[in-house]
């Protein structure tokens, strides 16, 4: 008889490709997370952004780099796992490839109701607000004629000038601490809790193990990244949410 396919999984921010630290090391941890994952009982995985540190879509070339996850992710969905991904602000440029693989795409904030509880899923950049230069640059990175000037970069240089950008950003932005209540993206979930109803947020973005009550009794969970080892991620059985996210030493 086969097992009931009842788990669901959330991972964010494995930023592949940064050079900080060990890259290799954080790719070969997410490999063996992913060949790990119980496929007989497993519904879905999602991925809350910024698995990549930085990943652009050429027309006709997509990255080399990081082949083996992308490969797990067809193993994945080859079983009968669906796998959903929203991007980040370090992987935003994702155009058809991965739905082309099978993936399905979502945009933030997604609310979906599974097995009875309501979720509210995003990477959780923007959602209650940012700085103004950094909404300033998003929008640079959506917008169409932007695109249109990268693309016309080779790739050799597109991704040199890519991947230095992402490293230098996330050496600016070490050690980090959540502000907890005053944090944009919880002024946000609560916002959201009066408007309807949620029982669990699952957010990204903020390389933080965040596990709070709102108000209206919704979880408020953020998922830590992969930078400090371990292998965080949450799941749901259909019953209980639960979050896996050990304790790591400061950025």
């Amino acid at each position: 008889m086969m097992a009931e396919r009842n788990l669901i999984y959330f991972v964010a921010d494995v930023h592949l490709g940064l050079r900080l630290r060990d890259p290799a090391e954080r790719e070969a941890r997410f490999i063996d997370f992913l060949k790990g994952l119980p496929v007989e009982s497993m519904r879905a995985l999602y991925l809350l952004g910024d698995i990549w540190d930085f990943w652009y879509e050429y027309r006709d070339v997509v990255p080399r780099s990081s082949a083996r996850v992308v490969a797990q992710f067809i193993r994945l969905m080859d079983a009968g796992v669906e796998v959903w991904f929203c991007p980040g602000n370090h992987d935003i440029w994702t155009y058809s490839y991965f739905e082309e693989l099978g993936m399905k795409r979502f945009d933030q904030p997604y609310h979906i109701s599974i097995d009875g509880k309501d979720f509210c899923l995003g990477h959780g950049d923007l959602l209650g607000g940012a700085p103004f230069g950094y909404t300033l640059m998003l929008k640079v990175f959506r917008c169409r004629l932007a695109q249109r000037l990268f693309s016309a970069l080779h790739p050799w240089l597109g991704y040199r000038i890519g991947l230095g950008w992402s490293n230098s950003s996330r050496r600016q932005h070490t050690g980090y601490q959540f502000p907890g209540e005053r944090a944009p993206i919880y002024r946000f979930a609560l916002a959201e809790a009066e408007k309807r109803h949620v029982d669990i947020f699952v957010f990204g973005h903020y390389h933080a193990n965040v596990d709070m009550t709102l108000p209206s009794g919704a979880r408020f969970c953020i998922l830590k990244d992969w930078l400090s080892g371990g292998t965080p991620h949450a799941v749901f059985n259909g019953v209980s949410f639960e979050l896996h996210s050990p304790a790591s030493p400061a950025e």
